[in-house]
């Protein structure tokens, strides 16, 4: 596998770039340096809040392209490229699917900002990883601001509890087992392929110098825009099929292995 004509480098974040501690790693930063100083492109693509990437990734936030809420936000120095919102009036009707689910947590996802009802409290420590701003509100349904997705959290399995009782909206809107405990439901265009469809675009890069990194559902429409995409050892069944390439996994440093060959390749 030759790298040589990648262009830019898509990482997912969480199970992904992060290892399970949530962490990225001294090398991932030295690495970047290195593909920075050969031009390379690079965007952090996650479901977490803009403000939580970028707490992730402070030391190069002004170097790289974000794109946040599984693509229904995407910034680039305090420029917006994309913006994606849900549309207000299907916002009830998903809180009323969600209202009588039992161990089932909402998360309004604003620009800046996260809701969540008073009630979720014990679940307030599971969001603090991914969301660095939020507000506690009694009622979700009387927000009336921009909001870019729904983000609901399972304690146990989202994919088992969650996701069937939403299942049917998918069509109007995009509906994705995004995690093991999340589901997350926006516009149908707010997910990641729309947004790194728009960055390709706007400079001018195609599928062969793109390269993607991925480990589950909500990854699966950027990786089709990749020639050279890479499942995480530790992916979800449907993006291991997916991926045109596998790579060890977060916690054994599977993109910074890539990137050490890519660097190698450019030469």
């Amino acid at each position: 596998m030759d790298l040589s004509s990648v262009k830019m480098v898509v990482t997912d974040m969480d199970g992904t770039l992060l290892n399970s501690r949530h962490e990225v790693s001294p090398r991932f930063f030295e690495l970047f340096d290195v593909l920075r100083q050969k031009g390379i492109l690079f965007a952090a693509a996650s479901g977490r809040q803009y403000n939580s990437i970028i707490d992730k990734l402070y030391p190069i936030k002004d170097e790289l392209i974000v794109i946040a809420e599984n693509g229904g936000f995407a910034m680039q120095n305090s420029h917006e490229i994309v913006s994606t919102p849900l549309d207000f009036g299907i916002r009830g009707e998903i809180l009323d699917l969600l209202e009588p689910l039992e161990n089932t947590h909402p998360v309004l996802c604003a620009k800046d900002n996260a809701y969540l009802k008073n009630s979720s409290v014990d679940f307030l420590e599971k969001l603090k990883e991914y969301y660095t701003e939020y507000q506690m509100l009694e009622d979700l349904k009387e927000f009336e601001g921009e909001v870019m997705k729904i983000a609901v959290y399972h304690g146990e399995s989202s994919e088992r509890y969650i996701y069937p009782a939403v299942r049917h909206l998918e069509g109007d809107l995009k509906v994705k087992v995004s995690g093991a405990n999340w589901v997350d439901l926006s516009h149908k265009n707010a997910h990641k392929g729309f947004a790194l469809e728009k960055i390709q675009k706007q400079y001018g890069i195609s599928s062969k110098e793109t390269m993607v990194f991925g480990d589950y559902n909500n990854d699966l429409e950027m990786l089709a825009l990749a020639d050279y995409s890479f499942a995480m050892a530790n992916a979800h069944p449907n993006v291991l099929k997916a991926a045109r390439y596998r790579t060890h996994s977060n916690d054994d440093f599977g993109v910074e292995r890539i990137l050490e060959q890519l660097i190698e390749d450019l030469g």
